[in-house]
């Protein structure tokens, strides 16, 4: 009986690339430390590979990396990074009530709307801080514990919190975007706050690297047809720019 679980289980997770735990429970009606036993098992057999929250498939092409510091990624592409962040600035205007994603890539949105008079809600501790010499910028941040490897807040309190505000548009960040697997990051505290934000908003840009496109990480916090605008800078190849033609999403590159 454990034996044939065991197999299914993985060829559930060859097939899903990623799961959590808790999806895993849930798929094959056992316990969490039921699970963790298989998973062991796994893991031995070098089939899947463990990670926070959950397991993904050894196998699977264009894995992203487990979660990279902070201060590791505000060092990886920063020309290209304060880029995507002029262009998206283009689409806040005087008024606008606005979500500033946490991550490297969303950061420097503050110094180019530092003209504007608007409102930003954000989980981010460095985008309150890089506001902090703009006073007609209106800074809500989001309640939590602060996770020091994404500087970030974080819990399951900031679900109901961002119902109560109306979101006109969201700058969202991610650790990896395809096709198949949408927009993922790597760690579950980061899952919550992002679906959270993506359900409570008007229009949604992803700010995201030419770096980001082809490879996933642990858990999907929206579909890529879900995003109105992906602002990059360089135009991702044919398939994803075939796809965002026919569901209607723009993309804004700095170079062609």
């Amino acid at each position: 009986m454990r034996t044939q679980r065991i197999d299914l289980i993985e060829k559930y997770i060859m097939r899903e690339k990623s799961v959590t735990l808790d999806v895993l429970c849930e798929e094959f009606k056992v316990s969490k430390n039921t699970i963790r036993r298989d998973i062991d098992s796994l893991a031995e057999k070098g089939v899947i590979r463990k990670v926070y929250g959950g397991v993904t498939a050894v196998s699977a092409s264009g894995l992203s990396p487990k979660l990279i510091p902070y201060e590791t990624r505000h060092f990886t592409l920063p020309e290209e990074k304060d880029q995507i962040c002029r262009l998206a600035s283009q689409y806040v205007k005087d008024g606008d009530i606005i979500y500033i994603d946490t991550g490297t890539t969303c950061l420097n949105m503050v110094d180019h709307i530092s003209d504007r008079q608007c409102t930003i809600l954000t989980n981010s501790l460095q985008v309150c801080l890089k506001a902090v010499p703009y006073p007609n910028l209106n800074i809500i941040s989001l309640p939590g514990k602060l996770k020091r490897e994404t500087l970030s807040y974080v819990g399951s309190e900031i679900v109901d919190y961002l119902k109560t505000y109306n979101i006109g548009k969201a700058f969202m960040a991610c650790s990896g975007a395809t096709i198949e697997n949408g927009l993922t990051n790597a760690t579950t505290e980061e899952y919550i706050v992002k679906k959270a934000v993506m359900e409570n908003t008007g229009e949604s840009y992803l700010l995201a690297d030419h770096t980001k496109f082809g490879h996933f990480s642990l858990m999907t916090y929206a579909h890529l047809e879900d995003i109105d605008y992906i602002i990059t800078d360089q135009t991702p190849g044919n398939e994803y720019t075939d796809f965002c033609q026919e569901h209607q999403i723009q993309i804004v590159a700095c170079r062609e």
